[in-house]
């Protein structure tokens, strides 16, 4: 008779570990230089995995020559991925050529085929972000372009962009909606407004739009508060732009709390390059912090006195709370407003202590049918005044440079340690 085994007497094989999850890529765009078919094969499975579901990736055959020629008279994607099998100088040769045709910003990943130590440090040394052996698997160029964007010793992704009035009527709201289209389609971030004027807010008016949900939403539930959670409540503009809608509703008081309004930004910052809020004309407590914690600021005014006090007085402030950032964007809108006496540029310039970054026309036609119509104004006037104008701001406020007075992209790590090394000597 035999005697029977139990179940949990057997043995088990220890279990393996879970891999870590991994966080998705954000909204990026990536462009990728093969010179091998494995290399190519690896990029094209990556780009069709789940966690590359928000970014968009070119691949081209050519290595580091190609990506050159390609860059330079386009704008950078935000991830540049280069393949070489060349050696170590022949590599640096060419990449210092590379920096060039990048703007400052864009991350590079160079995939090789030399296991050199040396090669590693200088690539580092001169702003690469990360040195790949091929062959590579596509898992592991994911985790790569993921933990680029999640080092904590980086800043953050995304940077968010405060348009505010300096009065109502100013046409803060317009020139938020356009600039976040004019950033999406020109430069080809990704980009989302933030339609932070909950009672009264017209993006999706100006964008000829419904939503169901939006920002309302998604303050109501900070518990869920996510990247994930976040996209379902958007809605989707253009390819590279989406809309976090106001409700306009005034069936009660919206009262909006301040770490909830932070939680909301910070998770969009994390999974959108450009991140333009609309503020509203009020100074609540959450608004001003809003304002201060933005990475960029922009103020629209009107040429009139009321809108000089308002613009004055809101500098001022922003000069103390900010003291290390940059001054905020001066844009003065509706000038040449027919029989309106207005104060002249230099004047309200002088009085505020900030040269304008752009001036724009007063146009009633042009405004009108945009608004009217739910379009954006570069398709009401496609080289329009107004239009080049907003394009000039957007490159300004995302620090892209015009064609052929580009700096050397991801070299200025380099550049800089050389130039202190200078100051050095000189001093000595």
């Amino acid at each position: 008779m035999t005697t029977p085994v139990l179940r949990s007497a057997i043995p088990k094989p220890p279990a393996e570990p879970l891999p870590p999850a991994m966080p998705p890529v954000p909204r990026i765009t990536v462009a990728a230089f093969c010179e091998t078919p494995e290399t190519t094969a690896c990029i094209l499975a990556a780009a069709r995995d789940r966690h590359m579901m928000r970014a968009q990736v070119a691949v081209h055959h050519g290595g580091i020559t190609a990506a050159e020629g390609t860059l330079g008279s386009s704008p950078s994607p935000n991830v540049i991925i280069v393949e070489t099998q060349a050696g170590r100088a022949e590599t640096l040769k060419a990449l210092d050529g590379l920096a060039h045709a990048c703007d400052p910003g864009t991350k590079v990943i160079v995939i090789g085929h030399v296991n050199d130590i040396l090669l590693y440090r200088e690539l580092i040394s001169r702003g690469v972000s990360e040195y790949l052996i091929a062959p590579i698997e596509p898992l592991d160029l994911i985790g790569t372009i993921t933990g680029i964007f999640n080092r904590p010793d980086t800043d953050a992704f995304g940077r968010t962009i405060a348009v505010v009035g300096a009065k109502g009527g100013a046409g803060a709201s317009t020139i938020a909606h356009n600039l976040a289209a004019t950033i999406a389609r020109e430069l080809h971030f990704a980009s989302v407004i933030v339609d932070l004027d909950i009672a009264f807010g017209t993006a999706s008016l100006d964008l000829n739009l419904d939503p169901p949900q939006g920002v309302a939403d998604a303050l109501a539930a900070p518990d869920r508060l996510d990247g994930n959670f976040v996209d379902r409540l958007m809605v989707k503009c253009t390819d590279n732009l989406n809309l976090l809608a106001a409700p306009a509703l005034l069936d009660r008081p919206w009262d909006l709390d301040q770490t909830v309004v932070d939680k909301l930004l910070g998770t969009l910052r994390s999974t959108h390059p450009a991140v333009v809020l609309d503020m509203p004309h009020t100074w609540t407590s959450w608004a001003r912090h809003a304002l201060v914690d933005a990475d960029i600021i922009v103020i629209v005014a009107a040429p009139d006195l009321a809108n000089l006090r308002n613009a004055k007085n809101m500098i001022d402030v922003l000069r103390h709370a900010r003291p290390s950032d940059r001054p905020p964007h001066l844009v003065l809108n509706q000038l040449g407003l027919p029989k309106r006496p207005e104060i002249s540029v230099a004047d309200f310039a002088k009085a505020v202590g900030l040269d304008p970054a752009a001036t724009i026309a007063f146009d009633a036609q042009l405004f009108g049918n945009a608004a009217n119509n739910g379009h954006m104004l570069h398709h009401v006037q496609p080289n329009g005044r107004a239009t080049c104008t907003l394009n000039e701001l957007a490159a300004t406020i995302m620090g892209r440079t015009r064609k052929g007075h580009r700096e050397a992209g991801f070299l200025q790590p380099l550049l800089a340690r050389l130039a202190s090394l200078r100051g050095d000597k000189s001093q000595g």
